[in-house]
Formats: C-alpha cells, structure tokens, sequence
C-alpha cells in the first residue's frame, strides 16, 4: 500500500513540476490552450470529413431498424373486411359517369354538384364550396364538394378525413386525372354508411385541381384565413379532425400501393399511422406497398436498374450495393420534397393543423390489383383510426423511412449534420480570436514583476498583441445584405424570374459592391473582413444546427452549400482587385445563379408560399442569398 502511495506522489510531483505550483498550473494551460489552438485546423477538417461522410453513408443497409407499431390501440388488422364485389360494381358506375363528365369537358362546378347528389343519395348530408385564390400571374377558381357521416356511436367531437382530388399527384399535378380516386371515395361513402361502429365522424372530401381545392377547404374548416383567398363559409362541421388518408388512384389497376408521407414545410406524420396501413395492405389486401412510387427493379425485371452500366457486373450484382441504391433513391427524394418545404400530396396539407396524415398512391400498371383490394386496405385502415383513444404521438415524428418496412431514427442521421454545422462554430471561433490578437516579436521586459517574468515566454518565442475588433460595421453588413435579401424575395414574388432572372442576379450582384465604399479599419485594429468572416460562420453555424432539428433535409442542403464555402472565404491582403472580383463572382453565382438556372423550380416555389405559405422561397431569399453574399464580400473587401 505504501508503495503505491509513494507511487502516486512521485507522479503527481512529477506532473506538477519544480518551482512554484500556481506558476506551473499557469504553463500546464497554457499548453493546453496552445496545443488545442494548434490543432484547431485539423480538428475542423475533422469535422467536415466525418460530418459529409456520414451523409454519404445514410443509405448504407447496415444502418436503420425494422418498422413496429407503438400504439397498442391501433391494432391493424385485426379485423374481419366486407367490402365486396358489389362495392367494386358501384364505383365502376361511379366511374362510368365520372368519365363522361371528363368527357364532356365539365366545369368544376358540375364535378362538385355530381358528387354532392351521390353523397345525398346514400343519405350523408353533402355541400359545395366555392374559392379562388389570387396568385402572381393568374387567379385560381374551383369547387370542393364535401360530406359529414355523423358518428352513430360518439357525440361527432373526433373526425376522419377521408379525401381525394380531382387531380392526381401524377407528375405533381400535371393534369393527370385521379378518376378512379375520386371513385373509390365515393363508393366507399356508400359502403360505410351500413354500419353503426363508428366512434368518429367520417368527412369526405373531394377536392378541385390538386393542391389548391384542399388548401382552401382545411383552411375554412379551421376557421383560419389567407389574404389572397375567398373561400365560402362550411354549412356542414365536424369535431378535431386526428387522421386523414387521401386516395391517389390514376390507373385502370396497380400492382403496389405507395406511401407519399411529406407535408408542408418539412412537417411528417406519426409513423404509427404508415406502419399500420403497410402492415394491413400487405397481409389484408395482399398487396405489396413501397416507398412512393418506387418499385424495385429486383422485383419487376422489366424496370431499369438503378446502378450506372460501367459498374463491373459483380458490383452490379452485390445485394448490399443494390439495397444501397434503392435506399439512396428513397432519400434523396424525400429530401427533395422536405427540403423545399413542399408536400408530396394532398395529404401534406393537414400536417400544418397537427393531423397525421398520407397519400396512398396506386401504382399505375396492368395489374393485378383494382377497386376490390384498395377498398379492403381503405375499409382495415379506417377501422383501425377508428379504434384511437387519443391523437398518435408513441410514434415517431423525425424519421427517415429508407424502405417499406425499415426507417432511421433522429440518433442514427443527425449528428452528420451537427458536425458540420459544429465545424463551422469552430472555423468562425477561431477567425475571432485571430481578429483579437496580432503576433509580435519583443523581448521580455525587464521591469516586469517577478512572478509574472517567471511565467513569461520565452524572449525568442512569438509574443500576442491584444488589438481592437471592428464589430459595427461588419453588423451593418449583415443587416444590409439580409434587407437586400427580403427585397429580392419582393421582387421575385411579384414579377416573372423566367424574363427577369438573368436582370434580378446582375442587379442584386452588383448592389452589394457598394459595400467597398465602407473605409477600412485603423492599422492597429483588426480588419472588417475578419470579423465579417467570424460573424457570418458563427451565425450559419447556429443555423444549420438549429434547422437539423426542424427540417433535417434543408440542413443538409445548407450543410453542403454553406459550409465549405464559407469557411474557404478568406480576406485576401495581398491579391490584386481583379482576384478578388472574381472571387466575389463565384460566390455571387452560388447565392444567386438559380435566378437564372431554375425559373420553373422559381415558379413553383413562388406559387408553393402565394397558396400554401411553405417558407422556402423568403427562407432562400432572406437567409441563404445574405450569407453567400457575405462571404463573396469577405473575399472583397480590402483588409
């Protein structure tokens, strides 16, 4: 025992050191701090690489879990289905007629009324809705039709939603008609009148155009208003509206049914309401359910492959390489949509009122399956909302749903973007403290007080200059270009990009030059550009971090758009006023080239904020554009 005493204390006075104890604690952190300063560069290219690899690998099969039902309640499929062939031969007829108004090039308003006398036929109380909507460039017209089955066995204070649109999500909303959905609705509402178990209101709805119809129906039904839509009060309510499942048929048959999951602004559903509708679709109605639209080429030969031809024939033929694949096409479309903040269906539109909600979409192809097996899946599916005590929140709410039955919980995607985003906190850091302090060579005065000259350098080692921070005039900075921002967005949403594009990025290019007029720092304090640099990492950093959380997808895009960028922007001294011009255009051309390369994805996301107030277009505009334009001014600025 003495000896491991003795043991101790010759370590612990080895540690110490000679001398003083307070002086050698003082240059232990010193070292410390100069050996984790001197490692700063290799620790943030740490970061990024780990943080980019990680989203590389998100598709890869060994990560993610099988699929499971949290809420007991649910119990899907557990219960005996009659819909019949009897049901099938009523929406064919309802079909019948629905195509000889498409035939005969009906208006909106004798789609609705058609649909109003079939619910009042099966004795469900039915109305109309008339609304338009007030966009750049055109005004939006239509008539929603909807009716309310009273629950027999509950007071009507919970509701079902039971929708489809006119138009299919085909292309999103090409044109496409969604005949057969709007079908399976109503001959549903026929069928489910018969019986008494329901403890829920059941609404149906069926919506005119494709995302607008049900926009504006939600919306009324909420009481909520926008100021560019006229919608006609509801006669006919309803209680909190839990679930809603929206019917996407567009074919003559199927052969898998698909799950379309996104809502606006990046919001998901519980994922208890998708597992119980791919756990009866496949073993009550026999059939097979993917990831949107997305059939397996190892299931259906005739589809293409996936992975690129030149790839030698046994990587081609690896099971984990193809699983990796069709997980890689699974997510990057799902970012697609969330990351825009758009919806993947009409069912995106009830996120923003805390529904949870999903399109089933019929895969369009020769068979086998038809009107029987999606009335079967739809019947289990509302049987089992219909067994809820209380809203779906056991379940997940962040996700990524890599495959039908295998998803990616938060803990498993997150950190690759934190990382990044952490990286970036580390880069402005640093800029921070090299704008604060300025390296000198200087003997150690011999005045000084004892103790301090015992603790002091070395006379021949780097002596740091404490030296002032410019701060004002970096802030105007970032509040300019982010007013500049909200005024491109103005302009954006009220003009035509297609013909002003090209006009919009030379201007909003060029207004930013102006910054050059801003006179230099003093000598003896730190340059702008610096602290420009430390603000603008600093605040994109905190950005992209807090976004991971509410909308995993656009971190990632901001991840990858901000942060190499960003932190290789850099004051350049000594480079000549055209390099840094051309610098500066590079970063003009990744803030602003999509005025000029994207007017159609322009358009949608000015119609996507004028109708259903999705944030992407002002997100872009106010936040992404200012802080590209930062760092470009960081380049060109003189320091």
């Amino acid at each position: 025992m003495d000896r491991i005493r003795n043991g101790l204390a010759r370590l612990k006075q080895k540690l110490r050191g000679s001398g003083n104890p307070t002086v050698a604690k003082i240059r232990r952190q010193r070292a410390l701090r100069n050996r984790v300063w001197q490692g700063l560069p290799y620790i943030r290219v740490l970061l990024f690489t780990v943080g980019y690899l990680w989203l590389l690998v998100i598709p890869s099969p060994r990560l993610g879990q099988g699929t499971y039902i949290d809420e007991n309640a649910l119990q899907p499929g557990q219960v005996n289905t009659y819909w019949n062939w009897g049901d099938v031969h009523r929406a064919d007829r309802i079909l019948a007629d629905l195509e000889q108004l498409r035939d005969r090039n009906a208006s909106s308003d004798e789609i609705a009324q058609y649909a109003v006398k079939e619910f009042e036929k099966y004795g469900i109380p039915a109305r109309k809705q008339h609304y338009s909507f007030d966009t750049v460039g055109e005004v939006i017209n239509g008539t929603n039709a909807y009716a309310v089955l009273q629950a027999p066995r509950a007071s009507g204070t919970e509701a079902i939603v039971i929708s489809a649109s006119w138009l299919s999500r085909t292309g999103e909303g090409d044109g496409t008609l969604n005949l057969r959905g709007v079908s399976t609705v109503l001959a549903l509402a026929s069928y489910l009148k018969k019986y008494s178990l329901w403890a829920k209101d059941l609404v149906f709805v069926i919506s005119d155009g494709y995302l607008d119809g049900m926009q504006a129906w939600i919306t009324t039904y909420h009481g909520e208003t926008q100021p560019n839509m006229k919608a006609d009060p509801l006669n006919l309510q309803s209680g909190v509206i839990w679930t809603a499942l929206n019917v996407d048929y567009p074919g003559h048959s199927f052969s898998h049914l698909g799950l379309f999951f996104e809502g606006l602004n990046g919001r998901l559903p519980n994922q208890d309401l998708m597992n119980s509708f791919s756990l009866i679709s496949r073993y009550t109605g026999g059939v097979p359910v993917v990831v949107y639209d997305h059939v397996d080429p190892r299931e259906d030969r005739s589809r293409p492959s996936l992975l690129p031809s030149w790839l030698p024939g046994p990587v081609k033929e690896n099971r984990d390489v193809q699983e990796f694949a069709s997980r890689a096409r699974n997510i990057y479309r799902h970012m697609n949509y969330q990351a825009r903040g758009a919806a993947s269906g009409v069912h995106g539109l009830f996120h923003q009122f805390r529904i949870d909600a999903f399109t089933l979409y019929a895969v369009p192809a020769t068979g086998p399956h038809g009107f029987h097996a999606i009335g079967r899946v739809l019947e289990s599916t509302l049987r089992t909302c219909n067994n809820l005590l209380e809203r779906l929140h056991a379940s997940f709410f962040f996700y990524l749903l890599v495959a039908p039955s295998t998803f990616m919980k938060i803990g498993s995607y997150l950190p690759s973007v934190v990382l990044v985003g952490t990286a970036m906190l580390f880069s402005g850091l640093g800029e921070w403290v090299n704008a604060g302090w300025k390296s000198h060579s200087a003997d150690t005065p011999e005045t000084q007080d004892a103790k301090v000259a015992k603790v002091a350098p070395r006379a021949d080692s780097p002596r740091w200059k404490r030296r002032s921070r410019p701060v004002l005039q970096p802030i105007v900075i970032m509040v300019l270009t982010h007013m500049l921002g909200a005024l491109l967005f103005l302009l954006v949403s009220s003009s035509l990009p297609q013909i002003y594009g090209p006009v919009l990025f030379l201007v909003f290019s060029v207004i930013p030059l102006a910054f050059q007029t801003i006179p230099p720092a003093p000598a003896t304090h730190a340059s702008i550009p610096s602290v420009l640099k430390a603000f603008n990492l600093c605040f994109a950093s905190a950005l992209v971090s807090i976004t991971s959380v509410l909308n995993f997808s656009l971190a990632a895009a901001l991840a990858v758009f901000l942060g190499i960028p960003l932190t290789a922007a850099s004051p350049s001294p000594t480079a000549s006023r055209p390099a840094r011009l051309g610098k500066y255009a590079a970063y003009s051309a990744l803030a602003l080239g999509w005025l000029v390369l994207c007017p159609e994805e322009i358009r949608r996301a000015v119609w996507n904020w004028d109708v259903l107030r999705v944030w992407f277009a002002p997100f872009v505009c106010v936040v992404y554009v200012p802080l590209v334009l930062q760092a470009g001014l960081v380049c060109l600025l003189p320091s």
